[in-house]
C-alpha cells in the first residue's frame, strides 16, 4: 500500500538533481549576514557538483554586479543567466536552461533567502519540482528575514537541508573512490 511521504522525507538522487546558485553577486554580498560562511558552503557545493557531475545553473539579478570571484571561478562552464524578476523561473532564459537539463529535484542556495530564493522555490514547487533549500548556504541582509524565509519555505513544502546533508545524501556511502575525492571538501 503506497502512501504519500511527508515533507522532508524526499531523498535526492544524483541523476535527478540540479544545483541552483542564486544572486551571489559583488554588490549584494557585502551587506549579507554571515556572508563568509555562505560563500564557503556555496563553494563546497559547487566543487562537489563538479566532482560528481551534477549540473548547476547560476542566476544573477540585474544591476548587482558580477557573481563573486570565488564562485565565478568554480562555475565558469555555467554562464550566469541575468534576470529582472526576483523569481529565477520567471526569466524565460533561466527557465529554458532549467527545462533543458530535465531534472526533478532542485537544490537551491544563494541570496537573499526571503526574496529571490523564496520566490524561485515557491514557483518551482508550483511547477512540480522537488525543492531542497540549503539553509547554511543561503542568507539575507538580516538574520530575521533569513529565518522567516526558511520557515515559509519549509511550510510550503521545500525540504530544508544543509551543505553536508546534501553532500552525504548524494554520495550514499563511504569507502568509494568518489567518497575519497569529496572528503576534502567536507573537511575544509
Amino acid at each position: 500500500m503506497g502512501s504519500r511521504k511527508a515533507v522532508g522525507q524526499e531523498r535526492i538522487a544524483l541523476g535527478d538533481s540540479l544545483l541552483i546558485l542564486v544572486d551571489l553577486q559583488e554588490r549584494l554580498l557585502p551587506v549579507i549576514a554571515e556572508k563568509e560562511s555562505v560563500v564557503e558552503n556555496v563553494t563546497r557545493l559547487a566543487r562537489f557538483a563538479e566532482i560528481i557531475g551534477m549540473p548547476l545553473l547560476v542566476a544573477k539579478q540585474i544591476k548587482l554586479g558580477e557573481v563573486v570571484p570565488e564562485i565565478r571561478a568554480l562555475t565558469q562552464a555555467a554562464t550566469a543567466v541575468e534576470k529582472h524578476h526576483f523569481d529565477c523561473l520567471a526569466s524565460p532564459a533561466f527557465r529554458d536552461r532549467l527545462e533543458a537539463v530535465e531534472r526533478g529535484a532542485l537544490i537551491l542556495c544563494g541570496i537573499e533567502t526571503h526574496i529571490c530564493v523564496t520566490q524561485t522555490a515557491l514557483h518551482a514547487l508550483e511547477d512540480g519540482y522537488r525543492v531542497h533549500v540549503v539553509a547554511d548556504a543561503t542568507s539575507s541582509r538580516s538574520r530575521g528575514n533569513w529565518e522567516i524565509g526558511i520557515a515559509r519555505l519549509g511550510a510550503a513544502g521545500a525540504v530544508i537541508t544543509s551543505t553536508e546533508m546534501v553532500i552525504y545524501e548524494l554520495l550514499g556511502k563511504a569507502g568509494t573512490d568518489l567518497f575519497r575525492r569529496v572528503l576534502p571538501i567536507v573537511k575544509q
